[in-house]
């Protein structure tokens, strides 16, 4: 029985999603806890491999149960064998065909960012940070270069695996929250390459402090080359706000709403 199940996670303590022989990843804490609640080992597929410090609001995940729970069981059992900064948030039967990263048509991210002259103690982890004060409308004018399809080579970390640089930047919505000092950048594509949001924010970040104009951005973009582009920023601040599915898998929509202390 294929079962579909939905993630929260705070990834400061990780070394990010995919497992490692420390088994200090969230796939690794996952899986544990699975064979706990089995009785026998389970492999599970993600549907977007989040990095060492990067967030989910709804990381969704597929595997194959040895065994047959109700959707309640599996959120309430393995929540029970899950370290407090990781929770099954839901469960479906979505059926055989369903796949956690292949069946996904759409993924989104979000960036945090604390616009401060000091930096974060509480939110130490939880947001990026900047001490510089930005320009919307020209951090506006850059992302706008970025949409639509494009090889995007010249924001991929030299260790992705991807196997084209062509993604789709569908949305790059930039704002402020309540009009306060926390930034929110909304990232909305087919697919991401590996750093790209970092490495996007890097240069969006350049331009809003003036360092750049806008124009430069299209310019690093147009050239497909890596070391043109800003350095990448900071992984706190980075949320996996979760891939969209066709309504036929009856898998919940992408989570929109931030945990009470970030909003």
């Amino acid at each position: 029985m294929r079962i579909a199940l939905g993630l929260s996670y705070r990834g400061c303590a990780y070394r990010g999603w995919q497992s490692q022989p420390d088994g200090a990843t969230v796939q690794d804490r996952l899986e544990h806890a699975l064979r706990a609640f089995c009785g026998s080992p389970v492999r599970v597929v993600c549907a977007g491999r989040t990095d060492a410090g990067v967030h989910a609001l709804q990381q969704v995940v597929h595997f194959d149960a040895p065994v047959r729970r109700s959707a309640q069981s599996w959120v309430r059992g393995l929540n029970t064998f899950l370290p407090p900064d990781i929770s099954v948030t839901w469960s479906r039967e979505p059926g055989e065909q369903f796949h956690a990263r292949n069946s996904a048509q759409s993924r989104r991210y979000r960036y945090l960012l604390l616009q401060h002259p000091v930096r974060p103690a509480l939110l130490h982890g939880l947001v990026g940070w900047t001490h510089h004060a930005l320009d919307l409308q020209a951090m506006r004018e850059a992302a706008a270069c970025l949409l639509g399809s494009h090889d995007f080579s010249a924001f991929r970390a030299s260790s992705c695996q991807a196997r084209s640089p062509h993604k789709t930047l569908h949305a790059l919505d930039i704002g402020r929250l309540h009009e306060g000092s926390t930034w929110s950048f909304d990232f909305h594509a087919d697919a991401f390459l590996h750093h790209m949001v970092r490495n996007i924010m890097g240069c969006l970040l350049a331009v809003g402090s003036g360092s750049r104009d806008a124009g430069w951005v299209g310019e690093v973009l147009r050239s497909g080359r890596r070391s043109l582009a800003a350095p990448t920023f900071m992984p706190d601040g980075l949320y996996f706000a979760g891939p969209a599915y066709a309504a036929q898998w009856g898998i919940p929509e992408p989570a929109r709403e931030l945990p009470l202390l970030l909003a």
